[in-house]
């Protein structure tokens, strides 16, 4: 089983002066998941090389398990800090791909033509796909031969808007991930912030936050090992 693990490369929180990048719990949680029946992993993201982790998500207190996991796993910190970049993807290699979350992916990940153009291919080959957190950002600029959002219909979640302003850095977001889905007419659902949601649409799989990252790549696994 090949897996594609699609990453940020984006570290400036705006202007702020803050640093941005990976979720890590979205992250690990996934990568352990994955590891652990015997998956192999290819991690790329639009800059390739090493990958910037948000701060925030190794400083909490309690640390999530699947984090601390990862401090100490030599192996799992050299391959994230040598992602090739998306250009060099080519998703006929894949059997199917997890998009981890981080506020980084709310500039990159949804602007990148590359990321554009793996998240396509996709959707229009059924190949299970699963976002984490603001991993959806991918999804906003899709669109079909007649300018037709992709979302549009879909039924998926993502990091909430309340979730996003008890972050304190609310004011700094390029935009709300929530609106912006809703926007282009998605069918947007949530949890109680911080608690895990899912949403699966067909072979597309949506997760509102950290604590959903293990459903997710569980979903994600079902879906190939049936």
């Amino acid at each position: 089983m090949n897996l594609l693990m699609v990453l940020t490369s984006h570290e400036e929180f705006g202007t702020t002066g803050y640093q941005t990048g990976l979720w890590l719990e979205c992250f690990a949680t996934a990568y352990y998941a994955f590891t652990e029946v015997g998956a192999d992993l290819t991690l790329a993201s639009p800059r390739g090389g090493s990958t910037p982790v948000d701060p925030r998500s190794i400083a909490g207190c309690p640390v999530a398990p699947s984090v601390e996991r990862f401090r100490g796993d030599m192996a799992a910190r050299i391959l994230l800090s040598d992602a090739l970049r998306l250009e060099q993807v080519d998703i006929r290699d894949f059997d199917g791909a997890y998009f981890p979350g981080g506020h980084g992916a709310l500039w990159d990940l949804a602007t990148d033509l590359d990321c554009q153009r793996i998240t396509r291919a996709l959707l229009a080959t059924g190949k299970p796909l699963a976002l984490c957190g603001h991993g959806p950002a991918a999804l906003i600029n899709l669109f079909d031969g007649s300018g037709r959002p992709l979302v549009s219909g879909v039924s998926l979640t993502c990091f909430s808007n309340s979730e996003e302003s008890g972050s304190g850095l609310d004011r700094a977001l390029p935009y709300f991930l929530q609106d912006e889905l809703i926007r282009l007419g998605a069918h947007y659902s949530k949890a109680p912030d911080g608690t895990a949601h899912v949403i699966q649409h067909g072979t597309l799989i949506t997760s509102q936050n950290a604590a959903s990252g293990l459903d997710a790549a569980h979903r994600l696994l079902q879906l190939l090992r049936p």
